[in-house]
């Protein structure tokens, strides 16, 4: 008797917008969609056109527009019936469906469309149900939970998690159907560029600009050592939400400080670059699921002080920075210490820290695991390894 092939395997990934380039979510679905179609996995993108894209997404991508007729104050929900529409044919197709976050109306259609079709449903949500997060428009969460988006948690065959934390935000929400436990993974960047050796030295944070990432006990830290560390600037990179650079603006301004530099996003060959050309990554964040720009940063061979609201206790263990507590003691004390070590202390740390990357996270190893978890939600049986069932 001839083997049973494995059945067709095509996945439609959902989500809000592919329009941030900086956001983690973005930098992960284009990279996550290029190793899929690598394994030759048919794959496709649903969004909503609400600006220019910031790049095209590997794989076929549809844009579809916002619904700006709707009552006031929906359209901030992102409703579109061009999305919804899109979403159900894809499960009519058969298709696995996706989706990345929540708390807007694509991470609903999904949900409605799976269970109409009886496809499986996936669900990445990329840190938004870590306490940190859930905290910032709690009361609005709350009521769009009740109307909605705990009917469309529900429908999930299968949530993905990108760290043992991530599972523990999923389960203290009162989730429990499986978890897969997958990391995000890493690009590494081309290092022909030598590091600068002059005396001028930088501490770089690169990321949005936004209340959860903790910026503004960085500035606080930084007030109380920028006069002992003359050499060292402040670099804060990244395109600001809720015009919260305004506030970090003013913070700056009032401490009087004067090496603290803002810019806007980097993306491409220049965001690699600034991470090369920092001495030292600091990312000061309140809550993430995995925290990108720590894998970033440690490719390109610069070392990182990161708080534990992202889950990188590998940092001390694998000897290449530093994972402390929140609070702007904690982060002062980081900074004194990591700022007064001597340059070849930090890129011996840097170097390890792209061993580790480079080891733990190739992308070509996670989207193996990606299309495993795929075909079991399609096919059932026995769990993969990673799968979290209980």
């Amino acid at each position: 008797m001839s083997p049973t092939a494995e059945p067709s395997l095509a996945v439609s990934h959902v989500l809000a917008s592919i329009e941030n380039a900086a956001a983690g979510t973005t930098t992960w679905l284009r990279s996550m969609v290029e190793s899929l179609r690598h394994r030759g996995i048919e794959t496709e993108v649903l969004s909503l056109a609400i600006a220019q894209p910031a790049y095209k997404t590997a794989g076929r991508a549809a844009t579809f527009p916002v619904d700006r007729s709707c009552l006031p104050g929906l359209e901030k929900l992102l409703p579109s019936r061009g999305l919804r529409d899109a979403v159900d044919r894809a499960a009519a197709q058969g298709r696995v469906l996706h989706t990345s976050g929540l708390w807007r109306m694509p991470s609903v259609y999904p949900s409605r469309a799976a269970r109409s079709h009886h496809t499986p449903l996936v669900i990445s949500p990329h840190g938004m149900l870590g306490p940190g997060a859930l905290r910032f428009s709690a009361r609005q969460k709350w009521l769009f939970s009740a109307l909605v988006q705990n009917r469309a948690l529900a429908a999930a065959t299968c949530f993905h998690a990108t760290s043992e934390k991530e599972i523990e935000d999923i389960r203290s929400f009162g989730l429990r159907c499986p978890i897969a436990l997958i990391a995000n993974g890493i690009d590494l960047p081309d290092m022909s560029t030598a590091r600068e050796t002059g005396s001028e030295r930088t501490l770089l944070y690169l990321g949005r600009i936004h209340p959860k990432k903790g910026l503004d006990q960085l500035i606080h830290a930084w007030t109380r050592i920028e006069t002992a560390m003359p050499q060292w600037t402040l670099k804060i990179i990244g395109p600001s939400e809720m015009g919260y650079d305004k506030l970090l603006r003013r913070m700056v301004a009032e401490a009087g400080l004067s090496r603290v530099v803002f810019n806007d996003g980097l993306f491409g060959d220049e965001k690699n670059l600034a991470y090369r050309e920092a001495d030292l990554f600091v990312l000061p964040t309140l809550d993430e699921n995995f925290g990108m720009v720590v894998a970033e940063a440690l490719a390109a061979e610069t070392p990182v002080i990161c708080t534990k609201g992202a889950p990188w206790q590998g940092l001390n263990t694998h000897h290449c920075g530093w994972w402390i507590e929140h609070g702007t003691d904690a982060i002062e004390s980081a900074l004194r210490r990591a700022m007064s070590l001597p340059r070849a202390e930090l890129d011996a740390m840097g170097a390890r820290g792209r061993d580790w990357v480079s080891a733990a996270f190739s992308w070509d190893r996670i989207a193996v695991e990606m299309e495993q978890l795929y075909r079991w939600c399609l096919t059932g049986g026995d769990a993969p390894a990673f799968v979290h069932v209980d």
